[in-house]
C-alpha cells in the first residue's frame, strides 16, 4: 500500500522511514514505494536519521577483536585495558595521501563506535557521573555513535577551551552532543584553546566561570582524550591555531605529540614550550592516576600515540586495528 506521506512533518517522516528500512527489513526501493517517495529522498532521510542519532548501528565485533594485540599493548604500556577494532587491511603507503585519509576516516568511525559502547556501559547504571572530554574527530564520532545511554545524572565537561566556532569536533559541540544523547548536563569553557599571549591566558584563567568549569573537570570520574600528531595534517595546523613556524619550533624541541595543550617527546617526557603557556586547559598533572582513556585512530598517529602512552598518563586505550599492529610491532616511526 502506498501511504503517500510526502507532506508528513520531517521528524515523523524520518522516524517512519528508518523504522520501515531497519526494523521491517524493507529495501530502500520498497520503503520509497510504501511511503510514496522518490528513492533518493529515502536515502537522504535514512542518512539524516543516522546523523541525528535516531538510528544507531552497532556491530558486535568482540569475536574478531585481536585479543593478542590488546594484551600485548596493555602489557607494553602498562594499561588497565586496551580495545582494538578490526584492521582495515588497506595497503599502508605513507606517500599515498588519499589512501591514508580513507584509512583514517574508517579508523575514526570504528574507534568512535567502540568508545561509544564503552561509555554507554559506564552510563547505564544511571548513577551520577562526571565525564571530561577533550576534542577531535574521533571523539566527534564517539558522540555520533552514542545512543541508548540515557542518564540525566551525567555531566559532561570539556577539558580545554573551545576551538573554532563551526568545528563539529570542538569540545563545545562534543559536550553538547553527549549531553543531548544522554539527557545529562553539558559544561564547557567559552574561551579560546590558545590565547594570543601568556598574559592573556592568565587573565582568562582567572575568570570565575573558567575556574568553576576547570574545578568540575578536575573532579571527573572518567576522562576521554585524544592525541595530536604535530604535523601539517594535524587539526592544530589545519584550523590555523598554530603557525608553521610554531609547529617547527615545538618539533625542534623533540615533541611528537600534544594533548590538552601539553607536548611530549617519543619517550613520553614533557616538552617545555611557550605554546604550552598560552593554552587554556585542565592541569594535566591532575589527571595522573585517574581513569584516563585515550581514543587513537589513524596510522599517521602511531608515533604520537606511542609517545603519549609512554608518559604514563593513560590508563585505557581504544585504537584501530591497523595502528594497534604498528604499535605492537614497534614501528611508530622516528621524528
Amino acid at each position: 500500500m502506498n501511504l503517500n506521506l510526502g507532506h508528513e512533518p520531517d521528524e515523523a517522516l524520518i522516524v517512519r522511514t528508518a523504522w520501515l528500512y531497519y526494523m521491517d527489513g524493507l529495501t530502500q526501493e520498497e520503503t520509497a514505494k510504501r511511503l510514496g517517495l522518490p528513492r533518493t529522498r529515502v536515502v537522504r532521510l535514512l542518512s539524516e536519521a543516522r546523523g541525528r542519532g535516531l538510528v544507531s548501528i552497532t556491530i558486535q565485533q568482540d569475536p574478531i577483536r585481536d585479543v593478542t594485540i590488546e594484551a600485548e599493548l596493555a602489557r607494553q604500556y602498562d594499561l588497565d585495558f586496551c580495545l582494538t577494532t578490526p584492521p582495515t587491511e588497506l595497503p599502508q603507503r605513507s606517500n599515498d595521501t588519499a589512501l591514508t585519509e580513507v584509512q583514517g576516516l574508517l579508523a575514526r568511525r570504528a574507534v568512535g563506535s567502540v568508545a561509544a559502547n564503552l561509555l554507554r556501559g559506564k552510563l547505564l547504571d544511571s548513577k551520577p557521573m562526571i565525564v571530561g572530554v577533550s576534542w577531535g574527530r574521533t571523539l566527534e564520532q564517539m558522540a555520533l555513535h552514542l545512543s541508548g545511554a540515557r542518564n540525566p545524572k551525567a555531566q559532561f565537561v570539556s577539558l580545554m577551551g573551545s576551538l573554532t566556532r563551526n568545528a563539529a569536533s570542538n569540545p563545545f559541540e562534543v559536550v553538547q552532543a553527549l549531553a543531548a544523547r544522554t539527557g545529562g548536563q553539558g559544561h564547557f569553557l567559552p574561551v579560546p584553546f590558545i590565547a594570543d599571549t601568556a598574559a592573556d591566558r592568565d587573565v582568562l584563567m582567572s575568570q570565575q566561570f573558567v575556574g568553576h568549569a576547570l574545578a568540575l573537570a578536575s573532579s571527573a570520574d572518567l576522562y576521554l582524550i585524544s592525541v595530536g600528531e604535530l604535523a601539517e595534517t594535524s587539526i592544530l595546523r589545519r584550523q590555523g591555531m598554530i603557525s608553521a613556524a610554531e609547529l617547527a619550533s615545538v618539533r625542534a624541541k623533540g615533541a611528537v605529540c600534544d594533548t590538552l595543550g601539553s607536548f611530549f617527546d617519543c619517550n613520553g617526557e614533557l616538552v617545555q614550550h611557550e605554546l604550552a603557556r598560552r593554552t587554556l586547559a585542565v592541569d594535566l598533572q591532575r589527571l595522573r592516576g585517574r581513569d584516563v582513556v585515550l581514543l587513537g585512530a589513524g596510522i599517521e598517529k602511531a608515533q604520537a600515540i606511542g609517545g603519549l602512552l609512554r608518559s604514563g598518563l593513560v590508563r585505557g586505550l581504544v585504537v584501530d586495528g591497523d595502528t594497534a599492529h604498528r604499535l605492537a610491532d614497534g614501528a611508530q616511526g622516528a621524528g
